[in-house]
């Protein structure tokens, strides 16, 4: 392979949220070797979201579990992406593990962050400056330029997956869904990191009949973990039909019945998500869809959606961002006093 044609492989993050923003960085590699081709090297979790992304050519499942070295596999699975002949691997995850595979590849060049003491395993390494590249977006974006190019001169695109179409149809059709004439919101009440992120199921119930009133389907979409929290969602508004005529058939709780694939075709559809800090956020965001993100415990000067049709919701109160799982102070006011008239208005302002 000619220097004009670099063998490029991703060595991905293993967070959803994370994988979106290493979006940008795939294009600014594009956009350098036009020629060159990009592989990603993700764990199987994540697999969807880059297969919806411009510019990879191959997705490669990491089948190494989180926790265990596993050191012969990995030396087992360098052996079997040498063969490719990558040129660089950029290693986003800042952990000493996700950069024995490109070691052991003898990829020539490996470019990352120090991380984990990794002197020896990566040779372009770079230091992390937190208050330069606050946003973890540029951090990724940044590997794609010399070291030492100036923090002003470093441009990170906006982030953009693409829905497959036939996938979509085949999901709206499999689950019984319209997108017209109602419109669509979506819902997105989880958050994998923990409680202190979630907004109260009783918050995202009021809105949710609040919305139908006015005429929306409302689709809650999420992992199986979710399934606590949606339950109560929907136990929430048809307890609320007893009293008034909100339809409970306005309502479809989508959780256990699509992947993390068909989730991100089904959110391309809606007309408004509504969602906590997590990977369906960054999701909607680099979908251009419409985006109330709800901000508790964490913080959006680290990790916002990145979208012009993005509205960040939260509360300014001296305790957050915490970054904890759970509210430490136990009265999780940064959630509780984010009230659904306040989110509302966020909807209203984005129509």
């Amino acid at each position: 392979m000619s220097s004009l044609e670099p063998r490029i492989l991703i060595i991905a993050p293993s967070w959803v949220g994370d994988a979106v923003l290493a979006e940008p960085l795939t294009v600014l590699l594009k956009e350098r070797y036009p020629r060159g081709v990009i592989d990603v090297f993700v764990p199987a979790w994540c697999a969807p979201v880059y297969a919806r992304m411009r510019y990879i050519h191959r997705v490669i499942e990491n089948p190494l579990l989180h926790g265990p070295l596993n050191w012969g596999q990995r030396k087992k699975l360098a052996q079997s992406l040498a063969v490719t002949g990558y040129t660089h691997a950029f290693v986003l995850p800042n952990s000493w593990k996700s950069a024995l595979i490109p070691y052991f590849a003898r990829i020539p060049q490996r470019i990352g962050y120090t991380g984990e003491a990794r002197f020896k395993l990566l040779n372009d390494r770079r230091t992390l400056l937190p208050k330069i590249f606050p946003r973890l977006v540029d951090r990724f974006a940044a590997l794609t330029y010399p070291v030492g190019t100036a923090p002003d001169k470093i441009r990170t695109p906006m982030p953009v997956l693409v829905p497959q179409k036939d996938a979509q149809r085949a999901a709206l059709d499999a689950l019984h869904l319209s997108i017209s004439p109602a419109p669509v919101a979506v819902f997105c009440p989880g958050a994998e990191y923990g409680s202190a992120k979630r907004w109260p199921p009783a918050y995202f119930a009021e809105l949710a009949r609040r919305l139908i009133h006015e005429g929306f389907v409302v689709w809650l979409v999420g992992s199986p973990k979710d399934r606590p929290i949606t339950d109560q969602i929907v136990a929430a508004v048809r307890s609320a039909t007893q009293t008034d005529d909100a339809p409970p058939s306005q309502l479809h709780d989508l959780v256990g019945h699509t992947d993390l694939g068909t989730a991100i075709d089904l959110i391309a559809t809606a007309r408004v998500v509504v969602s906590n800090d997590s990977g369906l956020m960054h999701i909607a965001a680099a979908l251009g869809v419409p985006l109330v993100a709800l901000f508790g415990s964490s913080s959006p000067a680290y990790t916002p959606p990145l979208s012009p049709y993005a509205r960040i919701a939260n509360i300014d109160i001296e305790c957050s961002p915490c970054f904890k799982r759970e509210c430490p102070r136990k009265h999780f006011e940064c959630m509780r006093e984010l009230t659904p008239q306040m989110v509302y208005q966020h909807i209203v302002a984005l129509r």
